[in-house]
């Protein structure tokens, strides 16, 4: 935006009388020569000034044109106190505002957010010699719209009829729109009923205005039979395609692009696209490029927004150098990236671990014109914190708030992740009180951050206390917080404050997820309490939630524990034959440490070999628990055939 230094007093022309005649000699301009001149003129200061100067030279009266052509040029920066003047000056000169006028002075308004202001001007619209007419209702009604001024629309609407004033078919597309945006469906579709009765058939623009808003409350299939009432067009099948894509039906979707083409209605961009950017989000980027070949067989250039998604998809699916490829081949090709794109990229790069050719993205991103915004710097500054780097996230931080970036919710947690896993728990406490003096409280997330990381470190105490606060501020504590004090109770031993918080989720009716009872399972185990740990598997399945390998490798090494071996294996031998789940080194580590401590090595060996004959390769621990039973053993048996045994086997 051009700014101007706004005057303290009128600046546009001088409306005191010309006192001296003019100079025989005195130059006058041509209304073409001035239009020319301002047109020309890119600083609008600069433009302000030369229509100000040749008015009050009395070289050239101004014209309705020129009046016109200078609040345009006003209007497009969104300087409205100096187009009221100019318009009170055109009044004093006697020149009426026409039509044309009026609509874009009302753009204008629209575009400065300030549809109210013009609201009021048009209540004076004689003042200025202008009549109303539908189309400046329209454009009125518009700008109401885009500012969601709901209560405004209706009496402005009864105003135009008592005006005498026939709605057309763009006052009822406005009118159906600010219906729809404001969730109000069935008024919405008695108002087509009425276009029609009032010999103003609704058009394309009305039945897709509706299939997208039924669409977009989760009506499609409703969506779908008013579409069926009408000639089909892109823009209807487009609302349809996306509508069946944001509920994940993607197969209907696609059934959809087949039925326009078999219906003479060639898919477009955004038809392609929004089937594409469904199929990489459930992770089907096969089927994805399939559609984008389709498309350039078709003769349909994809976009942007077409690239995007595939590129995310790949990055989703672990495929780095097909996303860096497909990057290289968009912007080779002249398609030039956005924000979005640019984020998408920054982001698959982060989260591979590639932090540096991150953020040289983002520098490439500045050069080329496009602004990174706050998801850019977070989406920086949370890789930087996955990766413990300090250094990386301040400087990330420092540079978003040096280009005046203000922080969201997602930068400040980031920032007391990286500050908490250095160590540095006083400085992250500091951010979360900044946040609230800065308008931006931490949230949930935040809070479980700061509490991982100070249960992490074993400050369990502070991590209690910061339960309490976080209750004070009216941000309520989810699973995931008692997850991670619980676990830290436990590796502390402390079981009666673990148990006594266990209590405390059940009195807040929060629903356990399989981690807490992991957790919890695990403790049960580290006491010995087997007992407690097969009631407590029992309620996770009667609860209906699917034990994972933490779930069974937790109770197969507290049967180990407590010498129940055989039980153990029993319980690996039931679980497998279901094929709900299959025992992997961790299981046979215990069973082996198991055997060695209860029984004698020559049965650990056994379930060595079990986990050899299934393709399981043993670890360090695993060896390292059977050359401790090797060397517990000695006195029992010959040093040389176990080491013979073990390596021959293994």
């Amino acid at each position: 935006m051009t700014w101007i230094q706004k005057p303290l007093m009128p600046f546009v022309l001088n409306s005191s009388p010309i006192l001296c005649p003019r100079e025989p000699n005195k130059q006058h301009l041509q209304e073409y020569e001035v239009i020319k001149r301002l047109k020309k003129e890119r600083n609008l200061s600069s433009a302000l000034e030369y229509f100000r100067t040749i008015a009050n030279s009395n070289a050239f009266k101004h014209t309705a044109s020129t009046y016109k052509l200078m609040i345009e040029k006003l209007g497009r920066e969104c300087e409205m106190d100096v187009v009221q003047y100019i318009l009170q000056q055109m009044k004093m000169d006697g020149i009426n505002c026409c039509e044309d006028l009026f609509i874009c002075i009302i753009n204008s308004h629209k575009r400065a957010g300030s549809a109210e202001q013009v609201l009021k001007m048009f209540y004076r619209i004689g003042e200025f010699g202008c009549k109303p007419t539908v189309k400046i209702y329209n454009h009125l009604l518009d700008a109401l719209l885009s500012e969601n001024r709901f209560q405004m629309i209706n009496p402005l609407y009864t105003n135009m009829k008592k005006d005498g004033l026939i709605p057309n078919v763009f006052t009822y597309n406005i009118l159906l729109k600010a219906l729809c945006k404001n969730d109000r469906i069935d008024a919405a579709h008695k108002l087509l009923v009425e276009m029609s009765s009032k010999g103003c058939p609704p058009d394309v623009v009305s039945y897709t205005t509706m299939v997208a808003s039924l669409c977009k409350t989760g009506k499609v299939d409703d969506a779908r039979e008013l579409a069926g009432r009408f000639k089909p067009s892109v823009s209807v099948y487009n609302a349809l395609i996306d509508g069946m894509c944001k509920e994940g039906r993607i197969e209907a979707a696609m059934k959809l692009l087949g039925e326009m083409m078999e219906n003479g209605v060639d898919p477009d961009v955004v038809s392609y696209s929004s089937i594409i950017n469904s199929l990489c989000d459930s992770g089907n980027v096969e089927l994805a490029f399939a559609f984008l070949a389709q498309m350039f067989s078709r003769g349909c250039s994809p976009n942007i927004h077409t690239f995007t998604p595939l590129i995310k998809g790949c990055f989703m699916r672990g495929r780095f150098y097909e996303a860096l490829d497909l990057w290289k081949l968009m912007t080779l090709d002249g398609y030039e990236p956005n924000v979005v794109a640019y984020n998408t990229l920054i982001h698959g790069l982060c989260n591979s671990g590639n932090l540096v050719e991150a953020l040289s993205v983002s520098h490439q991103m500045e050069s080329s014109g496009c602004i990174p915004n706050v998801t850019t710097y977070s989406t920086l500054l949370d890789g930087f914190a996955k990766a413990g780097n300090l250094v990386g996230a301040s400087e990330t931080w420092n540079r978003m708030i040096y280009h005046g970036c203000r922080p969201n919710v997602v930068a400040y947690t980031c920032m007391v992740d990286v500050l908490c896993k250095n160590l540095m728990f006083d400085q992250a406490y500091s951010i979360m009180e900044k946040m609230t003096i800065e308008g931006c409280p931490p949230n949930t997330v935040t809070f479980n951050t700061f509490i991982k990381g100070l249960c992490g470190n074993g400050r369990v105490e502070w991590a209690m206390k910061v339960l309490d606060r976080m209750q004070g501020n009216e941000c309520f504590p989810n699973i995931t917080t008692y997850n991670e004090l619980l676990d830290a109770f436990f590796r502390m031993n402390k079981y009666e404050e673990a148990f006594e918080l266990f209590q405390e989720i059940e009195e807040r009716d929060l629903q356990p997820n399989l981690v807490t009872y992991n957790t919890i399972l695990y403790g049960f185990s580290r006491a010995g309490m087997l007992g407690e740990a097969l009631q407590l598997v029992c309620k996770i399945l009667v609860g209906g939630t699917s034990p994972d390998s933490i779930t069974y490798n937790t109770m197969i090494h507290a049967y180990c524990k407590k010498g129940k071996v055989k039980n153990a294996v029993q319980l690996v031998e039931r679980v497998s034959s279901t094929k709900e789940w299959h025992p992997d080194i961790i299981t046979y580590t215990s069973l082996v440490w198991g055997a060695c401590n209860w029984i004698n090595i020559e049965e650990a060996m056994t379930y060595l070999h079990k986990a050899i004959n299934q393709g399981i390769c043993p670890n360090f621990a695993t060896w390292n628990v059977l050359v401790q039973c090797f060397f517990d053993s000695l006195g029992h048996m010959g040093p040389i055939h176990i080491l013979d045994d073990i390596l021959g086997k293994g």
